[in-house]
């Protein structure tokens, strides 16, 4: 199931984040991932591990596993090279052994100080503080990732934690639309009011962290995971699937790309097994009251600044 982009390509609604997926584990996962029937992968610059993503991809090319066109790959520009677009994107597709990538996201709305290609570090001053560039603006940097499409190296762009406002003058001094727009979005924090204007407005809405953050997120920020609300549970035993496989329908009967992480084959099977059920409009509903405006993904805990401030 593919949702078509404001380019004509085709994107997967459902895909698997590398985040956090360690390079031992990288190719087991990606190869068991595309013989489940994934053919679309998330990840970053900002992962450091797209070696060995580039290392998994390549080995099953190789074996005749899949072909490349039958992929749909995504990667982030980091905060660190808002000046450097192209050889950050050059790095990527050659640590990734790609030709071009799908879709090349700009990770944050935030220029940083540049660390070197590819380093994608977050430089703090003596204070703790995230050093931002304020010499790169994020227009600049937008016109640089259209220079990738025009070269050839990517097919789509976008942007990633945009809210509405920076979206809208995205749409305004871009020549190339965002195809897309990657934020947090789950039960706990729904963001309406910002996936309906990007929906409006031709942008796709890819949903990260989509299961509330789960323990990846709970171990880095201490946040509450809405896998276990009871309503969500509750759910679960309705209809017979898991919580998170209830949380993917609901991304996805919103018309959302959804990009759950795991480092655990059982829990990637079940997180693909979600387009042979539907939620009623009562229980999608349902899950709408669940919201809570709880943002589980905040950076601020190691750049000592509130980006969302």
């Amino acid at each position: 199931m593919a949702i078509t982009l404001n380019n004509g390509f085709k994107m997967p609604m459902v895909g698997f984040g590398v985040w956090r997926v360690e390079g031992k584990d990288m190719r087991d996962l990606i190869t068991n991932a595309i013989k489940i029937g994934d053919r679309h992968f998330d990840c970053a610059a900002d992962y450091k591990n797209e070696p060995e993503v580039g290392e998994a991809l390549a080995g099953a090319f190789r074996t005749g596993l899949v072909k490349r066109e039958d992929l749909f790959i995504t990667t982030k520009l980091w905060n660190s090279d808002h000046g450097h677009v192209v050889e950050a994107c050059k790095d990527s597709l050659k640590k990734l052994q790609l030709a071009y990538l799908d879709l090349y996201l700009v990770h944050f709305p935030i220029a940083t100080k540049h660390t070197g290609v590819g380093t994608t570090d977050s430089a703090l001053d003596e204070d703790g503080v995230l050093e931002i560039d304020t010499n790169v603006s994020l227009e600049t940097t937008w016109h640089a990732m259209e220079d990738l499409v025009s070269m050839g190296l990517v097919r789509s762009i976008g942007i990633s934690n945009y809210d509405i406002f920076l979206t809208r003058d995205c749409l305004a001094y871009s020549k190339v639309k965002p195809a897309v727009n990657q934020i947090e979005t789950h039960p706990y924090f729904q963001r309406d009011s910002l996936v309906k204007f990007c929906q409006k407005h031709g942008i796709c809405v890819t949903a990260h962290t989509p299961l509330g953050g789960a323990v990846a997120n709970t171990e880095l920020f201490g946040s509450v995971s809405c896998l276990d609300d009871p309503v969500l549970k509750g759910l679960a035993a309705k209809y017979k699937r898991t919580v998170a496989q209830i949380v993917l329908r609901w991304g996805i009967q919103r018309n959302t790309v959804v990009i759950p992480k795991t480092s655990k084959l059982e829990r990637l099977k079940e997180n693909f097994q979600v387009f042979d059920f539907e939620l009623t409009k009562e229980d999608m509903d349902l899950i709408k009251s669940l919201e809570r405006n709880y943002r589980i993904n905040n950076p601020a805990k190691f750049w000592g600044i509130d980006l969302y401030a």
